[in-house]
C-alpha cells in the first residue's frame, strides 16, 4: 500500500498549487482521507479532511476559504487545491488515509510547498 503526493513546488505569495495524492496497492474509496502539513521546527498540523464519498469536508481555520480538498475514487486519488498562498503555508504536505480513532493508518512521503514573499 502506497500513498504518493505530487504537485508541490515554489510559488509566489498569492499564487496557487494543486497537490495530488495517488494511492496504490488497495482502494481507499471507502475511507476518509486527509492532508497534514509540517513546517520547519513545528509539529505536523491538520489541514483538511474528506469523507469517503467526498460529501463531508473539514478544514483548519488557517486555510478555510483558500484551500479545497476533493477526491476522485475512480482514480484512487485525492487533491488539495491551494489558492491565495501565503508564506506561512510553506511546509511539507502529507496525505493520509483510513482513520483509526484519532490516528491515520497510511501516510505518504510528503511534498514540499514553498511560498515566497
Amino acid at each position: 500500500v502506497q500513498l504518493v503526493e505530487s504537485g508541490g513546488g515554489l510559488v509566489q505569495a498569492g499564487g496557487s498549487l494543486r497537490l495530488s495524492c495517488a494511492a496504490s496497492g488497495r482502494t481507499f474509496s471507502n475511507s476518509p482521507m486527509c492532508w497534514f502539513r509540517q513546517a520547519p521546527g513545528k509539529e505536523r498540523d491538520f489541514v483538511a479532511s474528506i469523507s469517503w464519498s467526498g460529501g463531508i469536508t473539514s478544514y483548519a481555520d488557517s486555510v478555510k476559504g483558500r484551500f479545497t480538498i476533493s477526491r476522485d475514487n475512480a482514480k484512487n486519488t485525492m487533491y488539495l487545491q491551494m489558492n491565495s498562498l501565503k508564506p506561512e503555508d510553506t511546509a511539507v504536505y502529507y496525505c493520509a488515509a483510513e482513520s483509526a480513532g484519532s490516528s491515520w493508518l497510511y501516510w505518504g512521503q510528503g511534498t514540499q510547498v514553498t511560498v515566497s514573499s
